[in-house]
């Protein structure tokens, strides 16, 4: 349905977030995001409202948010590696600010974050800032010029966003305590040692 995502208001998203936040992503049926809104579950179907809809909503808000987050850390003056590690705080605050949401969705999956091929790929939307911050740091001497940017994009994408998330959700650890400590290895471990 092309045009769900025009009916999918403000007002619907909260209620679907709601219900992932209470039943997570296999027990948010349509009938209990409807609940949440307020509304019907025929009043959904009517609109094309449909779970899937909805997750697609929120990982195109989502993917949108991430970008604007590290758009400041591109552009900012200084050397890759403050810019990268700029980039990588503004990905633990996005993730911060959609931790519920993430965590409902990663226990079901993770498809949102991958291009669909042979070798699943952590969409580019998500790797291109990184994977030009290392070309920077590399060509400035800042970082390790030995990498794959568009690998190592990839892996500091999941390395950072994923071990936010456990250490935030698993350990409770409190947000300032997981990004500095997941930023500390990421950061130091494609350092240029000179």
């Amino acid at each position: 349905m092309a045009d769900a995502a025009v009916r999918i208001d403000d007002r619907l998203l909260a209620a679907g977030r709601r219900a992932l936040r209470k039943h997570g992503y296999a027990g948010a049926t349509v009938e209990r995001i409807a609940d949440e809104a307020g509304l019907t579950r025929v009043t959904l179907h009517r609109r094309g409202v449909s779970k899937d809809s909805l997750l697609a909503e929120f990982a195109r808000r989502a993917t949108e948010e991430y970008r604007q987050a590290l758009w400041p850390a591109v552009m900012a003056p200084g050397t890759g590696r403050e810019r990268l590690e700029l980039a990588l705080t503004a990905l633990c605050h996005t993730a911060e600010e959609n931790l519920d949401l993430l965590v409902a969705l990663r226990a079901q999956t993770d498809r949102i974050f991958h291009e669909d091929d042979e070798e699943p790929l952590t969409r580019s939307a998500y790797t291109e800032p990184l994977e030009r911050l290392l070309r920077d740091g590399a060509a400035d001497g800042s970082l390790r010029t030995d990498l794959n940017p568009s690998e190592y994009a990839t892996v500091l994408f999941n390395l950072v966003g994923w071990t936010y998330i456990h250490l935030r959700t698993g350990h409770r650890w409190p947000p300032d305590r997981a990004s500095t400590a997941t930023l500390d290895i990421a950061v130091n471990g494609i350092v240029r040692v000179t």
